[in-house]
């Protein structure tokens, strides 16, 4: 659980309700169903519409990632690396079948059976490098959905304002209403505007961090199978993967 995160939530949020509280402004003035409605809505509506439905489900598949990152194991993978190592030096490559077959990471997985299909070093680098980059490159476009809807929500914020607005002018016979009518109609610019800069950005630039992690850890596997692949010592592959914990 990435407690960073969490609290981020809590204060961001918490922030703009105890600063309200302060103000002497009654917190049921910022709550507001229809509005909130307008802005979750349409801003949905507008990413639904730039975005195929793959991405777009891909999107909130990893968006679990801001609270539970995925576990980066790198400590734990060095060790793994160095036993496939060890295996490949006493039995030969065809000794890492078994654990190829049973290995729970799918690219370690992968790089394993390309090890023990005899593949060249230069040709399993190119395979497994391009594999990461599109990973990478699929999960980064599906962060950019939450990033879009940051730039969507205060714009669709002001129109949840003006559509208010138009309420209110309708109801100019009646001046005692103008004022608490006015104020209801701006509590969907505050949602867009919130939403945007305290949730939808800061979610899509935790996701981009997380998802150039990934694939930093998964550039070390990389390294330690091409290492493996090419006889190197047990002792120069720890060495060499040990500055990716640097």
């Amino acid at each position: 659980m990435d407690i960073l995160s969490i609290l981020g939530v809590i204060i961001g949020f918490g922030a703009i309700i105890v600063g309200q509280y302060l103000e002497g402004g009654e917190l049921s003035a910022i709550l507001n169903p229809v509005a909130l409605l307008i802005v979750l809505g349409g801003t949905l509506g507008a990413v639904m519409l730039q975005t195929p439905l793959k991405l777009f489900l891909r999107a909130f598949q990893i968006s679990g990632w801001v609270f539970r990152p995925p576990s980066q194991r790198a400590e734990e993978l060095i060790v793994n690396i160095l036993e496939w190592s060890k295996i490949a030096r006493r039995e030969g490559l065809l000794g890492l079948e078994t654990i190829a077959e049973t290995e729970v990471d799918r690219f370690s997985r992968r790089g394993l059976q390309l090890l023990v299909d005899g593949n060249e070093p230069e040709d399993i680098r190119k395979i497994l490098e391009l594999d990461i980059e599109l990973a990478e490159r699929r999960d980064l476009l599906a962060a950019k959905v939450f990033e879009s809807m940051g730039g969507y929500a205060p714009t669709i914020g002001i129109l949840g304002a003006v559509m208010g607005l138009i309420q209110v002018m309708g109801n100019l016979a009646d001046p005692s209403s103008l004022g608490s009518g006015i104020a209801v109609a701006f509590v969907a610019t505050i949602y867009g505007i919130g939403l945007a800069n305290l949730f939808f950005l800061p979610f899509a630039n935790k996701l981009k961090v997380l998802i150039r992690g990934r694939s930093y850890i998964s550039e070390m596997v990389v390294e330690g199978l091409i290492g493996i692949a090419e006889g190197e010592n047990p002792r120069n592959i720890e060495v060499h993967l040990q500055s990716y914990l640097d």
